[in-house]
């Protein structure tokens, strides 16, 4: 292998190298997809904060849900008119306050956040996170109403029996919840369930404050978990409460209802411990709900939300930063390779002849706006009658450019012509001729002429055809999704289309059709 060889073998490795790099990189960091039509579920979730202004000063806080959880928060948005807002950090919990100098009667704020699954659908979230100090202080001193009396002895009865029974900390806490729902088998269990009525004049309890207090009792730090459950179309919902123990390093969420271990499905946590969600200065007869509304969009759109929020310089310096109309100009443009590779391939590796070096890939950038069947028709009348008229002119004995000038117009006039014949016959396909390349017709149908003279109509019918093979198998490359996607949201795989155009280059074999010419040599 010579020098030359080399040196470009290492300029095609270093092309693919970088290009297939920057690929990978952009799909496994920044999200972007390999494969169209990939889409992903976002919610809209929406909080609703009502309440009663008292004629002076107001300020609203509202607790966000923390990063980095099996949700991630996309975007935010709000509608609060005569408000100021911000966005705060208290101990460590993000919030959001609304402000206003004076307020008065009822008031309606909104908050809106686009929110994605980070987890795949297959996947089960098992609601584990590594505790701190803070964390585990927060569901620490959270206070309760001590039990007294006959329910101090019921639920020391209980947690007994059920310590007994299990085999761990958190095993305990998943059996202590189920044996609340056992009344019959468990007269201790039944006897506690009263402080859940409402009858109740001693001590009125949640469900979930009651198993709180029994795991603290029992030992076990704890804390709450307000989320919002994420159902489709539903509004003004209030939030759902979880419990989560503390279990050596890790919290663990159970369902208050059934001590199921892990995070229910759909369900976004949104606030933990102690700190308060709502917090009111200057009203009263606050209430809080949310309503939530799924839909699907493209991954590529997400990532790319994701990578500028990030400020990733691979979406802040590339098309994406362009214009929309720019961007569906690129969508064109950044297929024109594609169609050279073809034409490269076609030429090197099988000898077909065609009219021009890359007339092919400009009919078939024509042919992405009229479509293929009537693309071909168009081609092939005008190329026809354009011959026609040049053997005609061909007669008058003119220069070069004025015959290529008269070609030029006799091209738009047949163009003009198919456009309103087209519409008067109520052909809509025929009038998108105008994206035909008038220039480059002219020249074909002048190469084709000379060639005509030269060689004879068969030489014509190659050349011709040939062409309009390539231009056909550009444009299925062109119009293939897969590749139309890679193209435009990779653009860096170029890089490996150029390399692979620079190692054609230098093939010095055998075309493929030229190897019927040596069949004889071969059979002798």
């Amino acid at each position: 292998m010579n020098s030359n060889k080399k040196q470009v073998l290492f300029v095609v490795m270093a092309l693919v190298v970088l290009g297939l790099s920057v690929a990978i990189y952009k799909n496994v960091s920044l999200g972007f997809p390999f494969f169209p039509g990939e889409s992903a579920l976002i919610w809209d979730v929406e909080a609703k904060v009502t309440f009663k202004a008292e004629d002076g000063p107001a300020m609203v806080s509202l607790a966000m849900p923390e990063p980095g959880g099996h949700y991630s928060i996309l975007d935010s948005t709000h509608a609060t008119p005569g408000y100021g807002f911000r966005s705060v950090e208290h101990d460590g919990v993000e919030r959001v306050e609304w402000t206003r100098r004076t307020a008065s009667g009822q008031q309606n704020l909104y908050y809106k956040i686009k929110v994605q699954d980070s987890l795949p659908e297959t996947a089960v979230s098992p609601g584990v996170g590594v505790s701190d100090d803070n964390e585990r202080v927060a569901g620490a001193t959270l206070y309760f109403p001590e039990l007294e009396g006959a329910y101090r002895v019921a639920a020391d009865n209980l947690i007994d029996t059920i310590r007994a029974q299990s085999s761990d900390d958190l095993s305990f806490a998943s059996l202590l919840i189920s044996s609340l729902n056992e009344t019959k088998s468990r007269p201790n269990a039944a006897f506690l369930n009263d402080l859940l009525s409402s009858h109740n004049s001693v001590t009125r309890y949640t469900r979930v404050d009651l198993i709180m207090k029994l795991l603290q009792d029992a030992g076990l730090p704890v804390r709450k978990v307000r989320g919002v459950m994420l159902e489709n179309s539903r509004r003004n919902q209030p939030l759902v409460d979880m419990v989560e123990v503390l279990t050596g390093k890790d919290w663990h969420m159970l369902n208050p209802q059934s001590g199921a271990e892990g995070m229910p499905k759909n369900f976004m946590p949104w606030q933990r411990g102690g700190v308060s969600l709502l917090d009111i200065t200057g009203g009263h007869n606050s209430r809080i709900t949310f309503s939530a509304l799924s839909r699907s969009v493209p991954v590529s759109e997400l990532a790319v939300t994701a990578a500028r929020h990030s400020r990733a310089a691979l979406v802040d310096f590339s098309l994406y930063s362009l214009p929309i109309e720019e961007q569906n100009a690129y969508r064109y443009i950044l297929l024109v390779p594609i169609g050279t590779l073809i034409v490269v391939l076609m030429r090197i590796l099988v000898g077909l002849k065609t009219s021009g070096t890359f007339m092919p890939v400009l009919i078939s950038l024509a042919f992405l706006q009229t479509r293929l069947l009537p693309g071909v028709v168009i081609f092939v009348s005008i190329v026809s009658i354009g011959l026609w008229i040049r053997f005609v002119l061909s007669r008058l004995n003119l220069l070069l450019v004025a015959r290529i000038s008269s070609v030029v117009i006799v091209v738009i006039g047949i163009m003009a012509g198919m456009s309103v014949l087209s519409y008067k016959m109520g052909i809509q396909q025929s009038m998108s001729v105008t994206f035909f390349p008038m220039i480059i017709l002219a020249w074909t149908i002048e190469r084709m002429s000379i060639l005509w003279e030269e060689e004879g109509p068969m030489d014509v019918l190659i050349s011709g055809g040939g062409s309009l093979l390539v231009a056909v198998l550009s444009y299925v490359a062109m119009t293939n999704r897969f590749i139309e996607h890679l193209t435009f949201n990779f653009p860096e795989l170029l890089l490996c289309v150029l390399g692979f155009t620079l190692l054609l280059g230098q093939y010095t074999g055998y075309r493929l059709l030229e190897l019927r010419r040596f069949r004889p040599m071969v059979e002798d």
